[in-house]
């Protein structure tokens, strides 16, 4: 089993609050627990939810493609807290994808490919969409980004 630093800590802080409650101040509460304890603490820091801070990203890779006048794919769906990585290309003119809420905003050039990532931390229905003004076709380009909120 790996040692988390944070859940040993949440674990330690429990305990100590425990401690402080019975009267132990000033004496390490991990000290007077026998070692067969210890591990069930684990148990109790998941029970409250601090469990959820160890869980690791999970990396959502997407491959868009922005063409006269589309992007294809043109929904995106991922969980909040996930790392998206968008690999732009362009199969026509120089083209971009524009997200006002994670304040992105990046540009592929003709024949190009551009890669970025992302953390999907609000949760929402945003509009994605070409912002240069090579056509009048890009004004019209559009996608949506769906990030569901994690349960």
């Amino acid at each position: 089993m790996r040692k988390n630093p944070r859940r040993i800590a949440a674990a330690g802080t429990l305990v100590g609050a425990l401690g402080a409650t019975i009267g132990l101040s000033g004496v390490n509460p991990l000290a007077i627990l026998p070692a067969p304890c210890l591990p069930g603490i684990s148990e109790t820091v998941s029970a409250v939810g601090l469990a959820e801070v160890d869980e690791e990203p999970t990396v959502h890779a997407v491959s868009v493609t922005a063409s006269r006048y589309r992007f294809d794919p043109p929904q995106i769906e991922v969980f909040q807290g996930d790392v998206v990585k968008v690999d732009l290309r362009t199969a026509d003119i120089a083209h971009s994808m524009t997200i006002d809420a994670y304040r992105i905003a990046k540009r592929v050039t003709p024949s190009g490919r551009v890669t970025f990532e992302f953390r999907a931390n609000q949760p929402g229905t945003f509009s994605y969409y070409c912002n240069l003004q090579i056509d009048n076709g890009c004004r019209e380009m559009r996608g949506q980004l769906i990030v569901k909120p994690r349960k």
